[in-house]
């Protein structure tokens, strides 16, 4: 069993996290009292397990001693992205149930707007949480019992839903699937020291920094994304894994060469990456730089089942997100009919772990069938020795003049372009066709979005993909069309343009 009160009583002085733009760190001896003194707070305000604290905080330590206080107070934590708007935030509290909301202290204000719209919610900012927590008990509670996590979806269609699992049963620290994972595919253990590139409010970063402190190693929080910030803390630090999303290896690899070379990269064991697919290209230049430690999986919040490959396994198949390592892959057509090896369908998992949308018993039963079978909602293939190739999300998917076209194969090829920062590919009304190609391009810095640079795209788009995948039309943007997960803001952009109902640009 491994869980952080183990490594504070047996290592305490150890650093669970330490903060790399502060400084501010937190050994396990102190995330063991803060996470005690939490609980018996939560417990004084009432909560039981089962009950729900939320958090909408920035990467800081508070993140660690709030979710440990929950974790073994047999709670669900959702944690809300300090990004949202008042209303979307107030959505997911009302949704979710929680009775506690804690906060940064630099969101004080917009906190009480939220709060004000979720009767019922006790409000904290981190300064008075642990200005409550001073005079707690330092001893656990004791009725302690394993919580989880409610997080929530980033609604590419519709409202957020929260992602409920089941509590675990037993004692604090018992192996948990990402532990297996962890320790048999990336050699991780005690002595790790992880860079968590991403924000904290989401599932990833969340899951993957707590299993980290289960094994007793030490986080390195960013505050936010720099390409050559990350590879100065592996080198300071002798960073061995780190979590990253492929925007990160694109701005990685957009750094001049010199820059690139300044820094001693060769503590790193494994460079773990999802979140979105990761263009061939992009993947074989980050194994040329960094060797065969790049790692890729696939899953979602859900987590209803994994797949996961190593730089080998990848370079013997390009493009592959690996066969299962948690569930079993079954591809289905729209009639829910077994695909053979090759055959494009709807991605399922069998025997995975289980999950409820909370609150949406209609969309729990979508996303399963008869089988008890689950999806994300995405489509793919698998090869003849059960390997998967992802081709897109199915609600993304243009339909032009018959024709289906996966815009993320078109991102592919656009993004590898020394003037690209980013784009996104999504279908927009055409009278003619049903639906037209339309490229949203971010210009790398310093290059101007215009006719130019639209026709410049054209030509190399459709050089790589032939006329009917090329974008017609091209919009160029500044502001970044990703979260920081990595995840496209599609919905948000087809919403837009379905709005216009035509595509702007040229």
């Amino acid at each position: 069993m491994q869980h952080p009160r183990h490594h504070a009583a047996a290592n305490p002085d150890r650093i669970a996290c330490l903060c790399t733009a502060t400084g501010a760190q937190m050994t396990y001896a102190d995330l063991e009292s803060a996470a005690n003194r939490g609980a018996h707070l939560l417990r004084s305000m009432g909560l039981r397990r089962g009950d729900v604290i939320a958090v909408m905080l920035d990467n800081e330590a508070a993140v660690f001693a709030i979710a440990w206080a929950a974790e073994r107070a047999g709670l669900y934590l959702t944690s809300v992205s300090t990004k949202l708007s008042i209303a979307d935030a107030a959505y997911i509290l009302g949704d979710c149930g929680a009775q506690v909301l804690v906060v940064s202290d630099r969101l004080t204000e917009m906190a009480t707007q939220i709060a004000g719209l979720c009767p019922g919610v006790t409000l904290y900012t981190v300064s008075a949480w642990q200005k409550a927590c001073a005079d707690r008990p330092e001893t656990p509670i004791p009725d302690e019992s394993p919580g989880a996590d409610m997080l929530y979806s980033s609604g590419t269609t519709g409202r957020p839903k929260g992602i409920k699992p089941a509590l675990p049963q037993g004692a604090l620290g018992e192996e948990t699937a990402l532990m297996r994972m962890g320790a048999a595919l990336y050699g991780m253990d005690g002595a790790m020291v992880y860079l968590s590139t991403s924000p904290l409010y989401h599932a990833a970063p969340l899951r993957w920094a707590m299993t980290v402190q289960r094994f007793g190693g030490t986080v390195l929080i960013m505050p936010r994304f720099d390409a050559e910030t990350a590879l100065a803390l592996i080198e300071r630090h002798r960073v061995t894994h780190g979590t990253w999303v492929p925007t990160h290896f694109v701005r990685l690899l957009k750094l001049p060469e010199e820059v690139r070379k300044r820094y001693d990269l060769s503590s790193q064991r494994a460079a773990i990456h999802a979140g979105a697919p990761c263009p061939v290209s992009v993947k074989h230049a980050m194994i040329d730089w960094w060797g065969p430690i790049i790692e890729e999986y696939y899953s979602g919040t859900e987590m209803c089942g994994i797949t996961a490959l190593s730089s080998a396994q990848w370079l013997e198949r390009p493009g592959s997100v690996g066969p299962a390592v948690i569930g079993t892959i079954r591809i289905l057509d729209d009639e829910g009919c077994e695909c053979p090896a090759g055959q494009v369908g709807n991605i399922y998992f069998a025997d995975g772990p289980g999950f409820e949308y909370h609150n949406d018993p209609a969309k729990t039963e979508a996303a399963h069938n008869a089988h008890g079978w689950a999806t994300m909602g995405d489509i793919g293939h698998v090869d003849k020795d059960g390997f998967l190739f992802l081709t897109d999300r199915k609600n993304f998917m243009i339909i032009s003049g018959g024709v289906n076209i996966y815009p993320q194969e078109i991102e592919n090829v656009l993004i590898t372009h020394p003037s690209v920062c980013d784009v996104a590919v999504i279908g927009v009304p055409d009278e003619e066709l049903g639906e037209t190609v339309l490229a949203v391009v971010q210009p790398a810095a310093g290059v101007k979005g215009d006719d130019r640079l639209a026709e410049t795209l054209r030509l190399y788009a459709r050089n790589g993909l032939g006329g009917v995948k090329t974008p017609k039309h091209f919009e160029f943007r500044d502001d970044p069309l990703r979260e920081p997960t990595g995840k496209l803001l599609k919905a948000k952009l087809i919403a837009e343009f379905k709005a216009r109902g035509v595509a702007a640009g040229g």
